[in-house]
């Protein structure tokens, strides 16, 4: 197997190399040559190297999808993207990245797929900014699209590309509608939801961290362990049941930020707690404010596709991968 991933240099994309190099047949069949690609070059786990072509390029730049794509990779995992807040303040670059690399990246494989047949699967990372409001109290499975943000009307419009494509065999895609990733391992991105991660993150390794919003905000979330095992699933499953509506809602944990703390407090203590410091930030509540706090996610899960149910689990994830199991004293 040919594995492409766009994206590889981010943490969903680092976590997938991870897994695979620790289980060689996770996905279903060894993966014999990868191509790892990021606008800055990732770096593959040592046991992977030797069969990594490691990159720096721009989806979005011309000709590079179709360079891409002349090796036939069977396995596209399609990562990249402007994180939401930078979507939203940095326009042209938004649509850039999030819109044209995307498009360019199936309309490569489709002329690929003319000149001799070709039809990879696609596993595209979407968002649950595809949704706006008002919402219902549980979003459904029919919920219409309707994004409040630049970064969820890029997913949005994505996610139409990738099913039309699909329809007309031209590749096997499918969407994954990522919850908000928490907690986030490194230091903070962009993302208009990172609070969510740093105000976890930084007080479990002792130092302060800034909340913008109110407690009472309400979100939807999962681990990068989940996340990992929803494109695993993705990428192997039979994608025949999915049938035509290929972008799906992933499962999750609905919670509040004071939720969050108070799972904060049950496995850090008070300490970890008082390092949180209350900033409201007014363009972080506007964008938030247009997000979902709940989904069904029942095509998902009947399909396979699973997540933690509480955030002590989350929190007790975040400590075992990236804290050795300690917590700062």
């Amino acid at each position: 197997m040919h594995l492409l991933m766009i994206g590889a240099a981010g943490m969903v994309g680092r976590k997938i190399l991870d897994k695979i190099a620790a289980e060689p047949a996770v996905l279903g069949q060894p993966v014999e040559r990868f191509t790892l690609v990021d606008v800055v070059a990732p770096t593959a786990p040592a046991s992977l190297a030797a069969t990594a072509a490691c990159e720096a390029a721009d989806l979005s730049d011309a000709g590079v999808a179709e360079r891409l794509i002349a090796g036939r990779p069977d396995l596209i995992i399609h990562l990249a993207a402007v994180v939401s807040g930078e979507a939203e303040a940095d326009f042209d670059k938004g649509y850039r990245v999030n819109l044209a690399g995307t498009q360019a990246l199936l309309e490569a494989i489709r002329q690929e797929g003319l000149k001799a047949p070709y039809q990879p699967r696609v596993v595209y990372a979407s968002s649950i900014a595809v949704y706006g409001a008002p919402f219902e109290e549980t979003i459904a499975e029919d919920f219409a699209l309707y994004p409040l943000t630049s970064y969820g009307t890029q997913k949005a419009i994505g996610e139409l590309l990738l099913a039309d494509y699909s329809r007309k065999g031209f590749l096997q895609g499918i969407g994954i509608r990522l919850p908000t990733i928490c907690i986030r391992p490194g230091t903070p991105n962009k993302a208009a939801s990172g609070f969510f991660s740093n105000i976890l993150r930084e007080p479990l390794v002792g130092q302060e961290a800034v909340l913008p919003v109110d407690e009472s905000v309400r979100h939807w979330f999962a681990s990068p362990r989940s996340a990992v095992g929803f494109f695993i699933h993705a990428a192997t499953m039979d994608l025949a049941p999915v049938g035509p509506r290929i972008n799906l809602t992933m499962p999750g944990l609905s919670a509040t930020v004071g939720e969050e703390i108070e799972a904060l407090r049950r496995v850090a203590g008070d300490k970890a707690v008082r390092l949180i410091r209350h900033e409201p930030d007014a363009t972080i509540q506007r964008i938030v404010a247009g997000w979902a706090t709940n989904f069904e996610a029942r095509r998902a899960r009947e399909l396979g596709f699973t997540a933690e149910t509480d955030f002590d689990a989350i929190i007790r994830a975040h400590i075992e991968d990236e804290l050795g199991g300690k917590v700062a004293a």
